[in-house]
């Protein structure tokens, strides 16, 4: 992912109907601000900036396009705007509300509900700093009861995305929000495509290395709900060793991860059984990781048993759901199985 190099709009210019108040985030892909309706409500407005194509100074409301860019800004701009329309149409606690999306300033902007809370890469920063430096010696990042139940709401509203035939393609413990109850909720789908509609528009993915697919780094590679689960696993990874996994790309020359995963294991911070789940999920070939997030919460729910029933040891092996049936069906069919909360 690319740093944003284009300047932000001017705190409380009106744009749609709505008055900025500041800046909140950035990326290399859109900038992202807090903002007012005219009743004073606060939302989170979406801005589709890519600043390797384009360039905005200082002052400056709409952005410069240079000609031998053009094409693909629009076309990533039809790909932000169908996204916005697609994601405006998924009500789930644990997916990021989109309640509005217009054009201005040469450029599409994304009006998504404002929620107080925090990141879960701040939280794994913040208790990395109080002992995660001692991984290796058994110490935990955050305690695998945490883990297990935040990526419990996690997958749901993951399940919710792909069943609207979506995907997002960018995972990582800093597009999870924990709310002030500390309920997860799914972020910036800035990277998302409709990559399972045959006919749609494809654009090459942005990705950030080590919570990325292997299949994320090639062109014409097939894409689909196996790539967003690397992803869970690598971010689940993130949260018990305070550190992304080694990138995909280069495991595929030397694959360290094996040995990191077995360092996880000593001093028995985590569970054998929620290690195996995450290596599960970290495979190189996609054929041999969970083919859908329904299959991978089976799998999770009886991690969460054993949290849940007295004296319960942990432990013991998921290799029963690795071949599961489930695993083989066709996506369209598993997409739309109901959901549950595992546990």
């Amino acid at each position: 992912m690319g740093t944003q190099t284009n300047a932000p709009l001017p705190d409380g210019l009106e744009v749609g109907g709505y008055r900025i108040v500041r800046k909140i985030a950035s990326g290399g892909f859109s900038i992202v601000y807090l903002a007012e309706d005219g009743q004073g409500e606060r939302f989170a407005l979406k801005e589709y900036l890519p600043s390797n194509l384009i360039k905005r100074k200082q002052g400056e409301l709409a952005p410069a396009i240079p000609d031998k860019n053009l094409a693909t800004f629009r076309n990533g701009l039809k790909c932000f705007f169908e996204e916005g329309r697609a994601l405006a149409q998924i009500f789930h606690p644990n997916v990021v509300r989109v309640v509005n999306f217009f054009r201005a300033h040469e450029t599409v902007y994304m009006v998504m509900a404002y929620e107080q809370g925090r990141s879960l890469q701040e939280v794994v920063l913040r208790n990395r700093g109080k002992g995660g430096k001692n991984a290796k010696a058994g110490k935990s990042v955050l305690a695998e009861r945490h883990v297990v139940q935040v990526f419990n709401l996690v997958m749901n509203g993951l399940r919710e995305v792909h069943a609207n035939r979506l995907l997002h393609l960018d995972l990582k413990p800093a597009n999870i929000y924990l709310r002030l109850d500390g309920t997860p909720l799914l972020l910036d789908f800035g990277a998302a495509r409709r990559a399972l509609d045959a006919d749609g528009p494809k654009l090459f993915p942005m990705y950030t290395p080590g919570f990325a697919a292997p299949e994320l780094y090639r062109r014409n590679q097939q894409l689909g709900p196996w790539s967003d689960i690397y992803s869970l696993g690598a971010s689940m990874y993130a949260c018990m060793a305070g550190t992304p996994p080694q990138p995909a790309d280069q495991r595929e020359l030397q694959d360290k991860l094996p040995a990191a995963l077995e360092r996880l294991t000593q001093g028995g911070a985590y569970s054998q059984a929620l290690i195996d789940l995450v290596g599960w999920c970290l495979k190189l070939s996609p054929v041999e990781r969970p083919q859908s997030v329904f299959a991978l919460q089976r799998a999770l729910r009886e991690i969460t048993r054993t949290h849940e029933e007295p004296g319960a040891r942990r432990g013991g092996t998921i290799g029963r759901w690795f071949d599961t049936i489930a695993d083989r069906l066709p996506f369209k069919r598993r997409a739309r199985e109901p959901f549950t909360i595992p546990g």
